[in-house]
């Protein structure tokens, strides 16, 4: 059962017989009665706490009007939820003056026509209210199994925030201290005006220290720590045409917010990584259903989009030794980003892609020129992590809905680049020939038969008797078909040296005279260089 407000005592069978009418405060009928206080002192504020409806005959009000102001603010200073009128006994109807000073405080002033019985609507409200209080402990033990199990099963951080936005029914967001939104989920469709202009209205509603409105749109704020520290909060946006922010909504979030305290100490704290990671794959992937969405989202996480220029960067850390991409504990490409780059002022989305791939999404000014950040950060990663580390950079957007294609073409030149290859910071499309292209290739199972075709009987050949026919293809074809030129390279004498391709043109069935087939071979020892067989390199390389 629902708590009740001023509006629901109203209506209530014990007041209606009263004839209540509503003289000033109509707009805060919504406040929550905590409490019935029946008195006739002329400063009852002393035994109040906040919360209680006052019933009052009037008896005592004074007749100075400075006086009647005071006992106004008396009541509003401690923040009763209204005050009830009785009227016949001290007035024939309600002071224009007690009116007035109630509109000014915005104190709801109900005025009774009819007596009615105080006790009775006392013990009417009063039962009502401990129900709903015995409901809300259930409720809370519920909600508290609920996050319990959570937390006892490592839930990641975005099962809490739904949670707490399931069973508030409002928009909740996850933010750090510096007003980024790490996690927002809602309870029905996604509504991405909930993060528009986010960092600025964020900082308008200061943090409590517990569970609490704030700010000047009402938010219901928790704040979130980190082993004694704070580390953000969670915060609840209350539903504009809504019911106002309830008991039950303020112990949900407290609730939540516990549980992901907890969560920070026996779970991955990398929270904020996890949230670019995520906006990332969203973008490569383009899971918006708008291109606002996109952009509010990752505008809460700091990445100016407006008047910017977007470069995806792709690093693939595959290749490093055994696959290890660490320098000291738990450092990784991504958290080194991460911590480096705001040092530098670069603003960018960082985040992991896949296992072995990290997203870069860089936001540069439009007059700046992209490739000195990239060379840097190239450099920074293949000193830190070794040569074997990829950087792929793909062409600049000025639109958050042009990433996607910028951020694939970014992944195809880091898929053409070997580990190893080139020794350059970064690499972009213009970098890619035919080794990088055929190395792209390299799990096709259609490259691996062409190059079987091709070579496979000279390759047994070479196997079978020692020798070295392929290394001297090879260099005839880099030669591009001159001789005297390739048999100076293998340092054989000319005779020696044509009696091998003569045996090359034997084995293979083929005219090495002809331009075709050169092209033929020339592609399949390309092929066979970059999948690392019969002399090959693994990686791509230039004949």
């Amino acid at each position: 059962m629902p708590f009740l407000t001023v509006a629901d005592v109203l209506r209530l069978p014990v007041i209606a017989a009263g004839l209540p009418r509503v003289a000033a405060g109509e707009d805060q009928l919504s406040r929550t009665v905590r409490w019935v206080h029946v008195t006739e002192l002329l400063d009852p504020a002393s035994f109040l706490e906040g919360g209680e409806l006052v019933l009052t005959t009037g008896m005592p009000h004074p007749a100075d009007p400075t006086q009647l102001r005071g006992y106004v603010d008396s009541l509003a200073d401690v923040g009763v939820a209204g005050l009830v009128v009785e009227l016949g006994r001290r007035y024939q109807h309600a002071p224009q003056e007690l009116v007035t000073a109630c509109r000014e405080r915005d104190l709801p002033l109900i005025v009774l026509a009819r007596g009615v019985r105080f006790i009775e609507v006392t013990q009417t409200v009063h039962a009502l209210i401990l129900d709903a209080q015995g409901e809300l402990l259930r409720r809370a033990q519920q909600v508290r199994e609920l996050f319990t199990s959570l937390t006892l099963r490592g839930a990641d951080p975005e099962e809490f925030v739904q949670a707490a936005a399931d069973l508030t029914g409002c928009p909740v967001v996850l933010e750090n201290l510096i007003h980024h939104a790490v996690i927002c989920r809602t309870a029905g469709p996604r509504d991405g005006q909930v993060l528009e202009a986010w960092p600025r209205r964020s900082r308008t509603a200061p943090t409590p220290d517990r569970a609490a409105a704030s700010g000047p749109e009402g938010w219901l704020v928790a704040p979130v720590e980190d082993r004694g520290r704070p580390w953000g909060r969670l915060i609840m946006l209350p539903h504009a045409s809504g019911p106002p922010i309830g008991p039950e909504q303020t112990m949900i979030l407290e609730q939540a917010a516990t549980a992901l305290t907890l969560a920070r100490l026996t779970g991955r704290p990398e929270w904020d990584r996890r949230a670019h990671s995520s906006v990332l794959l969203d973008l490569l992937h383009w899971r918006y259903r708008s291109r606002t969405e996109a952009r509010l989202r990752a505008e809460a996480l700091g990445l100016p989009t407006t008047g910017h220029r977007l470069v995806p960067v792709v690093i693939d850390h595959g290749g490093t030794a055994d696959g290890d991409t660490t320098v000291t504990g738990d450092t990784t490409v991504t958290g080194h980003l991460a911590a480096e780059l705001p040092i530098s002022g670069v603003k960018a989305l960082v985040g992991d892609l896949s296992e072995h791939r990290t997203g870069l999404l860089l936001a540069l000014a439009r007059a700046s020129a992209w490739q000195p950040v990239v060379e840097r950060v190239g450099r920074d990663l293949r000193g830190t992590f070794g040569e074997g580390l990829v950087v792929a950079v793909g062409p600049g957007v000025t639109e958050l809905s042009q990433v996607t294609r910028s951020f694939r073409e970014a992944e195809q030149i880091a898929d053409a680049i070997g580990p190893g290859t080139l020794d350059r910071p970064f690499h972009v499309v213009s970098d890619i020939g035919l080794p990088e292209l055929l190395y792209s290739l390299r799990d096709d199972v259609r490259v691996q038969r062409y190059v079987e075709q091709q070579l496979g009987r000279l390759v047994q050949h070479d196997a079978r008797h020692g020798s070295d026919l392929l290394s001297t293809l090879r260099e005839y074809l880099v030669a591009a078909g001159n001789k005297s030129i390739a048999a100076k390279h293998v340092g054989l004498s000319r005779q020696a040296f044509y009696q091998r391709l003569r045996t090359i043109e034997r084995l293979l069935g083929n005219d090495l005279e002809s331009g075709a087939h050169r092209t033929q071979l020339h592609v399949a020892v390309t092929a066979l260089d970059v999948l690392g067989g019969a002399g090959g390199t693994a990686r791509p390389a230039s004949l």
